[in-house]
């Protein structure tokens, strides 16, 4: 379990968590960052105001999104209807076996290749759950949520992904399921109210779905790193969606700490100061921290809460992102923050803009509009799946920019 407010572990009836965790991960000093809000912060935070009122809301209003696909006339979501409802194949999706062995993944930089091969069953997981709730979705066809409920069962029935491998030092099996938690917990979402008939196989999900977020969120992480920065932003996704499908206020106001802790981080500019420290790769992570931000503010608003207009020391969420496009077009906006040299193959991959559907569903922003169109449609295999098809309006955009063909390398998983 977490402790008062959600944040820290706790024994939790005295069972084990982590088989293959050494001694140290408990011991991960829990002192102040530089800039960013602390642990001791974080728990003093007051969060007894948000609790979860609608356990059945997924991050968009799902029944809204299938009539207006049914009747749409834009090519670009019409293409993808189509694509989508010749359907996977249950039995193939069902083969897929459970990872309920210790997970260990190594570093993708020394060891690429045995990297790729460890990282694959992560990657058939994500594409194959959000497949499954992008195809229901698209048909309106109860089969394809009920299948992605009997998939989930049987990783829940093999208690599968509580068994991996962590570190201080070698932290990629933990880095490598936060993203496997959110995948499965957002396609959940979309499907959990339209399944009848499920009860118990429902409720088996519904407790494994808990236990991961406990059990991987006991973790602190490393001192100013993935105690506070992006992966503190990833698991927190994972916290406020697993929290609101099992109303766990304790998981859900861990998922809100992260937004305050994030808007607390942004220096003057509306930089994320933990995000500068990546150096050449300072826009990307700014944007990479937005990518899981914004996800989880949209869940968290989604319970009714008008969390985009929360205000930490005269900051919001909207000058960070008007501080992305800045550097993003300029990178001499980034002043003594980070070289100007900075890293952009992550403009070429369209998971990274899965924020940006969000965002525009609820305000206008031009310099935003214009930036997404040569990325749709826009897909990210686990925060979110079909993004432009959930939330693009169909005025937006009605077709898809044809570009010049080019290769883009295998994407990583997750990032250090």
């Amino acid at each position: 379990m977490l402790s008062q407010n959600g944040i820290g572990p706790i024994a939790q009836g005295g069972k084990a968590f982590f088989k293959g965790l050494t001694l140290v991960a408990f011991l991960a000093p829990i002192v102040s960052t530089t800039h960013a809000m602390t642990y001791e912060a974080r728990q003093k935070l007051d969060l007894s105001e948000y609790t979860v009122k609608r356990p059945d809301a997924s991050y968009f209003d799902v029944q809204e999104r299938i009539d207006l696909l049914q009747e749409t006339n834009n090519p670009m979501l019409m293409h993808q209807v189509t694509r989508l409802i010749k359907g996977p194949s249950c039995q193939q999706k069902m083969a897929l076996p459970p990872l309920k062995d210790q997970i260990r993944i190594p570093g993708f930089y020394p060891s690429p290749e045995e990297w790729r091969f460890a990282t694959r069953p992560l990657f058939q997981f994500e594409d194959t759950v959000s497949n499954l709730a992008g195809t229901y979705v698209a048909s309106n066809d109860v089969y394809y949520a009920e299948c992605l409920v009997s998939f989930l069962d049987q990783w829940a029935q093999a208690d599968a992904l509580m068994d991996f491998y962590y570190h201080w030092d070698e932290p990629q099996a933990w880095f490598g399921t936060e993203s496997m938690i959110f995948a499965a917990a957002m396609a959940y979402s979309i499907v959990r109210p339209q399944v009848e008939g499920m009860d118990e196989e429902i409720a088996r999900v519904n407790g494994w779905l808990n236990r991961l977020a406990h059990q991987h969120s006991s973790i602190p992480g490393g001192i100013q790193s993935s105690c506070c920065n992006n992966h503190f932003y990833r698991r927190a996704l994972y916290a406020t969606m697993v929290g609101v499908l099992t109303e766990d206020q304790e998981l859900f106001r861990f998922g809100i700490s992260a937004v305050y802790s994030a808007l607390s981080d942004l220096t003057q500019e509306s930089a994320f100061r933990l995000e500068m420290k990546r150096g050449r790769r300072a826009t990307h992570y700014q944007n990479y921290a937005l990518l899981y931000l914004i996800t989880n503010m949209q869940i968290i608003a989604r319970q009714g809460y008008d969390i985009f207009e929360l205000e930490v020391d005269g900051k919001t969420i909207h000058d960070a992102i008007d501080f992305a496009l800045e550097i993003i077009d300029d990178p001499a906006a980034l002043g003594d923050l980070a070289p100007l040299e900075q890293y952009e193959g992550f403009l070429k991959d369209d998971q990274y803009f899965s924020w940006m559907e969000i965002y525009l569903s609820r305000f206008d922003k031009p310099q935003l509009s214009e930036l997404i169109k040569p990325m749709r449609p826009v897909y990210n295999r686990s925060a979110g799946g079909y993004m432009s098809l959930y939330f693009m309006d169909p005025s937006e955009q009605r077709r898809k920019i044809i570009k010049e063909p080019e290769r883009i390398e295998a994407t990583r998983i997750f990032e250090e």
